[in-house]
């Protein structure tokens, strides 16, 4: 029997097959899960990735700025599948001017938007999947990168990473009575196309193996998704509210 033998999952964010949420996606699958993707954007390109799970999955668009694809969500995953039992959140955004040192510089236009897309469509995607989950209810995971300090580059993608940490506990305390967990994985520096679009992205990785305790392999996303599939698991029932860090033991090491 696989870990997720008979759960369905929603899962955001496959972009290419390098994509964190491809890696959850694909172990999802050898565990006995039935998957649905969404994309946004290249859809012709998701689906192309899509085609390379060990099963090819359905891709449903879905744009978390565009209240008419959260609104229809629900009716258009019940397409591919009867329900949800899990949902990842692997959504994140920010223009230019919002990263790579411009702090002071960026406008309040383009903070907006990396706010929105990156912590206020944690809430977003939560609303449009109810729906979707049953009586028993399931979970929702998110990535995130640890915004309790500042990192060099990162700018106000910290800042929305801080309120994607709030708004997950708060969606915890919300959706805890229909046993829906919220939690967080803050993980290390993997070397997807998203992370290779921030300025000054090498600067974590030249520093976190040398610290990470147990190291840390930013070409393997696979920690992180097993640690994300746990937590979709049956075997947290009683976990939310919580930030799970899978960085090779970076975060809790001084200089």
């Amino acid at each position: 029997m696989g870990l997720l033998d008979g759960k369905r999952l929603l899962i955001t964010g496959v972009i290419t097959d390098a994509s964190i949420a491809f890696s959850v996606a694909r172990l999802a699958q050898q565990e006995g899960a039935q998957v649905v993707l969404t994309g946004f954007g290249r859809m012709s390109l998701v689906q192309r990735v899509a085609a390379r799970l060990p099963q090819p999955a359905p891709v449903v668009e879905l744009d978390v700025a565009d209240q008419e694809h959260l609104d229809t969500l629900a009716e258009r995953v019940r397409e591919h599948a009867d329900g949800v039992d899990g949902v990842l959140h692997a959504i994140a955004f920010a223009p230019p001017s919002c990263l790579g040192g411009g702090f002071l510089d960026a406008p309040w236009e383009d903070v907006a938007t990396a706010v929105r897309v990156s912590a206020y469509s944690l809430k977003s995607l939560a609303v449009a999947a109810l729906p979707l989950f049953g009586d028993a209810g399931g979970a929702i995971v998110g990535l995130d990168f640890d915004a309790r300090v500042a990192w060099p580059a990162y700018d106000w993608m910290g800042v929305a990473k801080a309120g994607l940490e709030s708004t997950a506990r708060y969606l915890a305390r919300e959706l805890g009575p229909r046993r829906i967990r919220v939690n967080l994985i803050a993980a290390g520096p993997i070397r997807t196309m998203a992370a290779k679009s921030i300025p000054g992205f090498n600067q974590f990785e030249d520093t976190w193996d040398g610290r990470a305790p147990l190291g840390w392999d930013k070409d393997d996303a696979g920690p992180v998704a097993r640690s994300a599939l746990a937590l979709m698991s049956d075997w947290f029932p009683a976990t939310t509210g919580e930030l799970v860090h899978v960085d090779g033991g970076f975060h809790a090491m001084g200089v």
